[in-house]
């Protein structure tokens, strides 16, 4: 019940429709503001949609979340982090994953670990996952 499926279906079809949705391609997203609850299998499962969904172009995208340094707020979690992304979009700025000392191999996404980043985005997407497969993503565009 609280496991994601292997694959990350959810999560895909939850990035492709807010990608649809917004009108972009995932050559726009310059930053994804993660899931990321630092649980093994759930990273893992983020970052093989992650991978789905951009392809060999996801080593160019920056993957933070906004968890690592707040933790995780529940309910209220995908609002505090749209807010950040929206943030990230106007002030060009990534925050960092803080407390990774180790990367898993198999999540191999630009985590932003060695601070925050200075970046030019012109879009990004902010993803949510809960248990039973609930999955929610929301694309943001630079005004």
């Amino acid at each position: 019940m609280t496991d994601p499926h292997p694959d990350g279906l959810g999560a895909i079809l939850a990035m492709r429709r807010a990608l649809d949705d917004a009108g972009l391609s995932p050559g726009d997203v310059g930053y994804v503001n993660a899931h990321g609850t630092s649980t093994p299998n759930g990273d893992r499962v983020e970052a093989r949609a992650l991978a789905a969904v951009f392809g060999e172009r996801l080593g160019g995208v920056a993957v933070s979340s906004t968890k690592s340094m707040i933790g995780h707020l529940t309910v209220a979690a995908g609002a505090v982090e749209a807010i950040v992304t929206a943030l990230s979009l106007r002030d060009g700025l990534v925050h960092p994953t803080l407390n990774q000392e180790s990367p898993d191999p198999e999540c191999a996404v630009d985590t932003v670990p060695e601070g925050a980043r200075r970046v030019d985005l012109r879009a990004a997407l902010s993803s949510s996952f809960a248990f039973g497969g609930q999955t929610a993503c929301l694309a943001f565009v630079r005004a």
